[in-house]
């Protein structure tokens, strides 16, 4: 068993506050871009690729970054990825037009792709107790699922009192503070690299599958799900990941090993979790538009809005995941957790034009976070359950990966959803608006009528992955000692080895 690293509390710091920085990205340039739109003369047509450029890349690139991590080392490919962000993010403060932006965030999504499956995959080799493990994720399922929501709050007093261009810069404190930390405080346990040579073929289908699947779901949400180049991208993505798995089954040295899929207990914390990441894109879009557009919030206010939730998540994560997990299984975390966020999302279908933010939203965001955060700690944990350490990092790849292919089918689902269920109100009751008062009424009334139709569908979505967790998720209760990967990706009861990935609710 490898020896306990005496440095690993300070490299927790460190790791987790590369992970913040991440998942404060995701938030904080939606809150910026109306503001960078304008400064840089970005039409309305090109200005989804500010976040399609970001997320295109991070998410094609995911699982060569795992690899490359396993591949070059941990803590290399982690520095060099913070590295890398800060350049890409002090880019696109500076950026003076489109091209520029868009360049700087293919980047960051790039350097984002190499720095989140290294983070997850140090945290977990390192901390090999299991309560202590426990720990150390619950702190860091805490930063992933709330981070997003302190970028709403972040980005609203960067943009209202200085510039949209501190929502970039902001970022490079973050990545040098981290880099340094890692380089001089984080000590890679020794024998976890995979040194078999490169699987280009399985790089270059994975990355080309998963950037064609994610942009036809961006796709689908602005030109609609029957367009002719929307159903050829969804083809297209079916044939290229067929490709790749047949070649991973064929191949000596594979990108992605078959067996960190195919174990059931990883294998239903990727379904459970990318399902969740669904739903929860349902709040974070729907709500900070109900709370800026039906109620005239400031992004400010909106920011503010959305603490109840992050104080739900840190608790969720810290106090239950982290006390329970060594008590219980992890299924019966994880399926009561989705079912009380969904509970939370239950509350939010009965959203009015007149909804009081204490009497409903509060209490709907306080469950949300709860349940999150007990769901999202245990699972975080479990994605590397039995994996064999030179495997931890297309393991924890995996974890980001569904989430991922999630957020973009959330969007664009959802989206969809909304969008029609406004559109069938607006024409039912378009009689009755004769004056200019009563049609700004019928928009603000469509508009929430679209959103409620939308989390309900939410409502759904988390139930089922609270049933693919207690179906799938089998695994016992880790013990009070070392926690050790299998080897052979079997181990039933070896709790959760090695790495895992962050909860990015990236865009």
């Amino acid at each position: 068993m490898p020896e306990t690293d005496p440095r690993r509390w300070k490299a927790l710091v460190f790791i987790a506050l590369a992970q913040l920085m991440v998942v404060l990205d995701a938030t904080i340039v939606n809150i910026a871009l109306p503001s960078a739109q304008q400064d840089l003369g970005i039409s309305d047509g090109n200005r989804q690729w500010v976040i399609t450029a970001y997320a295109l890349a991070f998410g094609g690139l995911l699982l060569f970054g795992g690899r490359i991590a396993d591949l070059w080392g941990r803590k290399r490919t982690f520095v060099v990825g913070l590295i890398g962000f800060a350049a890409a993010s002090a880019l696109g403060g500076a950026a003076t037009g489109e091209a520029m932006m868009l360049g700087a965030r293919a980047l960051q999504g790039a350097f984002g792709a190499l720095l989140a499956p290294a983070a997850l995959s140090l945290l977990a080799v390192m901390f090999t107790d299991a309560k202590e493990r426990a720990k150390a994720f619950g702190i860091y399922g805490a930063i992933a699922g709330g981070g997003g929501a302190v970028g709403l709050i972040l980005g609203g007093f960067l943009t209202e009192y200085l510039n949209w261009r501190w929502t970039f810069f902001v970022n490079i404190p973050f990545a040098i503070i981290a880099a340094a930390g890692a380089y001089f405080v984080i000590r890679e346990p020794a024998g976890g690299r995979n040194r078999s040579p490169l699987d280009i073929p399985g790089v270059v289908l994975s990355t080309l599958g998963l950037v064609t699947l994610v942009y036809g779901f961006t796709r689908a949400e602005s030109e609609g799900w029957s367009d002719a180049t929307t159903i050829g991208l969804f083809v297209g993505s079916a044939v290229l990941l067929a490709a790749f798995v047949l070649t991973e089954s064929k191949v000596k040295s594979p990108l992605l090993p078959l067996r960190v899929l195919t174990e059931r207990n990883r294998g239903g914390v990727y379904l459970s979790l990318g399902l969740a990441v669904i739903a929860m894109f349902g709040l974070f879009l729907f709500l900070t538009y109900y709370l800026q557009v039906v109620k005239g919030y400031s992004p400010v206010k909106t920011g503010f809005a959305f603490l109840p939730m992050i104080v739900g998540m840190i608790t969720g994560s810290t106090q239950i995941g982290t006390r329970l997990m060594t008590r219980v299984p992890p299924r019966w975390l994880m399926g009561p957790g989705f079912l009380t966020a969904g509970a939370g999302m239950l509350l939010l279908t009965q959203l009015e034009i007149g909804t009081s933010y204490a009497g409903l939203i509060l209490p709907a965001q306080l469950l949300l976070g709860l349940g999150m955060g007990t769901a999202f700690m245990p699972a975080m944990s479990l994605a590397t359950h039995g994996v064999d350490p030179r495997d931890a990092g297309v393991a924890s790849a995996m974890v980001n990966t569904s989430q991922q292919v999630g957020g973009a089918i959330g969007t664009a689902l959802l989206n969809t959803i909304a969008a029609s269920a406004t559109t069938a109100y607006l024409t039912d009751n378009a009689a009755g608006a004769t004056t200019p008062a009563a049609q700004k009424l019928l928009q603000l009334q469509g508009m929430v009528e679209g959103y409620a139709a939308a989390i309900w569908w939410a409502v759904g979505i988390l139930v089922v992955s609270a049933l693919i967790a207690v179906t799938f998720i089998n695994t016992g209760k880790p013990g009070g000692g070392q926690v050790a990967g299998s080897g052979d990706g079997s181990g039933e009861d070896a709790g959760v080895e090695d790495a895992v990935r962050i909860p990015v609710i990236a865009h």
